[in-house]
């Protein structure tokens, strides 16, 4: 069954109303017509069946049949943190992130991250990291869309850290402590999100994991095989929500 995610304005007295881009979809996509069924978030605290009453040029409009639980969403925050990879790998990292159950990813520039940041692009390509994060939460049933940051730099990626319940800082060159120890000696549950560190193609530097690790992080390996940027974060968030029991059916 398709699935929508609308504004809570948009949802109101047994209402609910596509508009835009998922109504043109609605309608002329997917063919639909008054009676035809479908599922609508508000991506804060409500997800609903709903019934098609009306099509029009640019919206639809739903009767809100009954409630449904919101079974997409772990209970358990995880926040992937990229240092901003080459090309469309921040896409994948999204795409893939959101249906693991990831719930915000915060992009950010470290000494070897390869890609310069404009400015002047951040608008453009932070709406097409969001619009990927939407369509992603909907193909695999999320109750919410994950929250996709601006850029930020180092310093305020330290202070991010510094505010988590826990910071996972993956470090090719940790030998000692694997990421299952920190999750294991971690409170359960867990009080606050999960922030998993991943750096750019060409790794961190030693001052940088030693900053991380003054800053509160806790550096950890991810096993003996060197992964990838964009398959590092996934790798990650899987484990943790795998030892938090999030991915139980």
């Amino acid at each position: 069954m398709q699935r929508y995610f609308i504004d809570p304005q948009d949802m109101v007295d047994g209402r609910a109303f596509l508009q835009g881009d998922d109504a043109h979809h609605l309608i002329r996509v997917m063919r639909a017509s008054s009676g035809d069924q479908v599922i609508v978030c508000n991506g804060i605290d409500r997800e609903c069946l709903a019934e098609v009453l009306e099509t029009g040029k640019d919206t639809v409009t739903l009767k809100i049949l009954e409630d449904l639980p919101m079974r997409g969403e772990p209970s358990t925050s995880v926040w992937i943190a990229q240092s901003l990879p080459k090309g469309d790998k921040f896409e994948t990292v999204i795409q893939k992130g959101t249906e693991i159950g990831v719930t915000a990813f915060i992009p950010f520039v470290s000494a070897r991250t390869i890609v310069q940041y404009d400015a002047k692009k951040e608008t453009k390509r932070l709406a097409r990291w969001r619009k990927i994060a939407k369509e992603a939460a909907e193909q695999a049933h999320r109750g919410k869309v994950p929250d996709v940051r601006e850029a930020i730099g180092w310093k305020e990626l330290l202070k991010l850290a510094g505010e988590a319940a826990l910071t996972v800082f993956c470090y090719e060159k940790e030998d000692g402590t694997q990421l299952k120890d920190v999750l294991r000696s971690a409170p359960r549950p867990v009080d606050g999100p999960i922030l998993v560190v991943i750096g750019p193609e060409g790794g961190f530097t030693e001052s940088e994991a030693e900053e991380a690790e003054n800053a509160g992080c806790k550096l950890t390996g991810l096993g003996r095989r060197i992964l990838r940027t964009e398959t590092a974060g996934m790798v990650a968030a899987s484990c943790i929500l795998y030892e938090y029991g999030e991915m139980e059916s």
